[in-house]
């Protein structure tokens, strides 16, 4: 038997949206066009949330993967208020976007809707050339713009919605502003933003969402659909979590073929997890990916007694320094240093938690503001009366400053020869580079996922081409010091087998 249909008098505002776009509103292209749009669960969700929250609703944050009808959600929302059950009379409703092209997509796509419904075109104007839509019965208009258009001061908008704000680098957006400032003619303006995650904590979606998990305000809707941080690339599971339309409208034959392509091309591993996974991933590829991070992340084993190649990235004043011993056998022995005062505010400032890594003995501190050398000249003192230190690559900014600090503990001559200096240019760094991902990719190291370092593995990207390669230093707040000294030890390792090994980088 068919359920009957609740009364629209009964109906709450949120099951009046849903039964609007239900009814009125057709599949505008693919597979199913033509047939009426059937909402899934996650959308029905959301636009409950929206609209039947009892304190009301000034803010709504949708993120999920790609193709799982985030165009197609906005459109039918910005419908509802244009010619639907959420219409205002002489509002008006803006869809904005970061380019041109993004914000023709939602335009586009609402106007294939309209046209291809008989109730819907004889309710709305089209204007094609200006982007515009105008719903007859209330004389509401809406408008697509874009940041490169210049257009968002001077607006009244009842209703905004942002599409791709996880494209928006940074924790502000001067086109963001014009249009959320602009709302304020309204007692009850809405906002509603839908997007896939932005890649970093301090970009201005990421900005948003923390802040609702951190300090929840019942006025804010926020849903996020996001694979677990640490899961493999082909977890369906996984899968699943980032896109609730998998199976239905998100083919999973192409989440498939688009993991192959991630697992044998590492460089695609990062546009996999944000795009598919929805994940903060930045775009830009890592110079190791983390599955292979993760293949090598067995414990590290003893460093007594035991022949080993090193690399000192000392810092200047108050930055991190960093140590990073290799073993013939591939274990690799990290350590770091950073001044005490001032810890907690560093951290915050790099978002990442360098108190909780001092207490729990992966971050060392020296007394003071700055780096005080003569605690690493006393830490290098002890390393090479344990060790058989073979090498030790350092860069040459401030050796100037560590020398005389080595000769006060101790060490000789012979000794501080050992101390090799490394260029940070691509002459020195390509090869190292090169020796360094091959033994990543072989499984060869063990470093025992101590979390400074893989701080470092997740910052560090590189520039220039395979055959001519550095560490990109541009990013001052982003820490790379220890992937740095990592390379440095395995750059003056000897080299066992030279051998040309052709299509293996990971970028």
């Amino acid at each position: 038997m068919t359920k009957k249909a609740k009364p629209v008098s009964k109906m709450t505002r949120g099951e009046k949206v849903i039964a609007f776009i239900e009814t009125y509103i057709l599949v505008p292209e693919g597979q199913h066009i033509g047939k009426p749009i059937k909402l899934e669960d996650f959308q029905k969700k959301f636009i409950l949330a929206i609209y039947d929250n009892p304190v009301g609703t000034h803010t709504a944050i949708l993120s999920i993967a790609r193709k799982n009808a985030k165009t197609a959600t906005i459109a039918g929302l910005l419908l509802a208020h244009l010619c639907g059950p959420e219409a205002v009379q002489n509002s008006q409703i803006i869809s904005g976007a970061q380019s041109k092209d993004q914000a023709a997509v939602v335009f586009e796509l609402a106007r294939k809707m309209i046209e291809m419904s008989p109730k819907l075109s004889r309710l709305v104007r089209i204007q094609p050339s200006g982007k515009r839509l105008i719903g007859l019965s209330k004389n509401v208009l809406y408008r697509a713009l874009s940041a490169e258009g210049k257009t968002a001061h001077g607006l009244s908008p009842i209703l905004a919605i942002l599409d791709e704000t996880g494209q928006i680098v940074g924790p502000t957006d001067p086109f963001v502003d014009a249009i959320t400032t602009s709302q304020g003619a309204y007692t009850n303006p809405l906002l509603i933003t839908i997007s896939t995650q932005a890649p970093t904590d301090a970009d201005m979606l990421s900005v948003w969402i923390d802040a609702q998990k951190n300090a929840p305000d019942p006025r804010v809707v926020c849903h996020v659909y996001e694979a677990p941080a640490e899961c493999e690339l082909d977890d369906r599971k996984a899968w699943a979590a980032a896109n609730p339309a998998m199976g239905k409208f998100r083919s999973i034959e192409d989440i498939e073929k688009q993991c192959r392509s991630a697992q044998e091309m590492p460089s695609n591993e990062p546009a996999f997890r944000n795009l598919i996974l929805n994940q903060r991933v930045e775009m830009q590829s890592p110079f190791v990916s983390q599955s292979v991070w993760k293949q090598n992340g067995l414990m590290c084993g003893m460093i007594d007694g035991n022949k080993v190649w090193g690399g000192l990235d000392l810092s200047s004043v108050h930055d991190l320094t960093a140590l990073v011993l290799v073993t013939e056998d591939g274990g690799v022995h990290s350590e770091f240093w950073l001044p005490s005062e001032g810890l907690r505010e560093k951290a915050k400032k790099d978002r990442v938690p360098y108190d909780v890594w001092e207490k729990q003995g992966f971050l060392n501190t020296t007394p003071g503001r700055a780096i005080e050398y003569e605690y690493i000249a006393e830490f290098l003192r002890g390393l090479f009366d344990r060790c058989q230190v073979q090498s030790l690559g350092f860069d040459r900014y401030n050796m100037v400053h560590l020398k005389p600090w080595l000769v006060k503990v101790g060490f000789s001559e012979e000794e501080i020869e050992r101390f090799k200096p490394f260029g940070q240019g691509t002459v020195s760094m390509t090869p190292a580079l090169r020796e360094l991902e091959v033994k990543l990719l072989g499984s060869q190291l063990r470093h025992g996922n101590h979390p400074v370092l893989e701080m470092c593995a997740k910052n560090a990207t590189v520039v220039g081409d395979s055959g001519a390669r550095k560490f990109d230093k541009r990013k001052q707040t982003r820490r790379i010091d220890g992937m740095v000294a990592l390379a440095m030890a395995v750059g003056v390792m000897p080299v066992v087998d030279e051998t040309p090994i052709a299509g293996i980088f990971i970028l």
